[in-house]
């Protein structure tokens, strides 16, 4: 995105100006990210555009565009065009760019209809309910684009396992607090030692593992006390997630930490054992590689271990 553009963007939403914005949504085709090994989803709320900028820079595997919770009635319209702009500004990403969509009846039907156009990779729906809300939406979804669910509501759980209708649910997010509310169980219970919070994330890791569907953990709230957080990243990945939604870059970090992308972990060991044999003929044991910092022997034995080599 060129500075003039980017210039012409904020003037307009400075300005209040919707129809302006909405000229710069120039529908495009997208080369969609089909991959879903992300571990880390951060959430961006789609009417700031500071943090619309950051996409490139921010270490999350996975990017949801939010347009429901934290935007508020007014500024809902501007969000859902600034997401279509900024989707139309990563024509490409290594990243999942997911956008979360308001409730279908409360402009979820329509906001899908119109980013048809614009080809995210993935569609999340907040307060999905059965299967037959799940089919009409599949009905108005882009052939190229997955759809996501948020697992937040009792009807939800109790149709969990009957909500993969077809291939395209590819992932389901468990929304505790939502959840917990719509089944008047009091938020207190979210404890890491609590017997109902265990059952809740083996059962639903397990409904959606044997449905072939991406289970990713809860967002915790408390976005400051990073003690708690990793304690529970740290559980979920012993009970066999690979996934969690962050609020925080820094929760991001501790998801990517503990999380390890296999597929990464292991590309990056051919890269240096490539890099060291090479460096090695030449008489050198200890070089700073560009983009994957010092290298020495020890680290050539760790990379040769991680491929049983």
């Amino acid at each position: 995105m060129s500075n003039d553009f980017l210039i012409l963007v904020q003037k307009a939403y400075q300005k209040r100006d919707l129809s302006a914005l909405d000229k710069l949504a120039i529908p495009l085709f997208r080369e969609v990210n089909k991959k879903n090994n992300f571990r880390s989803a951060l959430m961006l709320s789609c009417n700031n555009i500071k943090h619309l900028m950051k996409i490139e820079s921010l270490e999350a595997d996975c990017i949801i565009l939010n347009l429901e919770d934290g935007v508020s009635k007014e500024d809902k319209p501007f969000a859902l065009v600034l997401c279509a702009i900024f989707l139309r500004h990563h024509r490409q990403s290594n990243k999942k760019l997911v956008v979360r969509v308001n409730a279908l009846d409360e402009g979820g039907y329509e906001e899908i209809t119109y980013l048809n156009q614009f080809m995210p990779d993935a569609i999340r729906v907040p307060k999905i309910r059965n299967q037959q809300e799940v089919r009409n939406i599949l009905a108005l979804l882009h052939d190229e684009t997955e759809l996501h669910l948020s697992i937040e509501t009792a009807s939800a759980w109790h149709n969990l396992a009957s909500l993969r209708v077809n291939k395209k649910v590819t992932c389901m997010y468990l929304g505790i607090l939502d959840l917990f509310a719509d089944m008047q169980l009091p938020q207190s219970l979210i404890q890491i030692e609590n017997p109902t919070m265990l059952y809740m994330l083996s059962h639903f890791l397990i409904t959606c593992k044997s449905m072939h569907v991406k289970p990713v953990s809860f967002v915790y709230q408390e976005f400051l006390n990073l003690d708690v957080f990793l304690a529970w990243i740290a559980l979920e990945k012993q009970m066999g997630y690979d996934a969690k939604g962050c609020i925080s870059p820094k929760q991001v970090l501790l998801v990517n930490q503990v999380f390890v992308n296999e597929e990464k972990e292991i590309q990056r060991a051919k890269v240096i054992i490539k890099l060291f044999e090479m460096h090695q003929a030449e008489g050198i044991a200890g070089f700073v590689d560009e983009e994957y910092g010092f290298i020495d022997e020890p680290i050539y034995k760790g990379a040769l271990a991680l491929l049983n080599i």
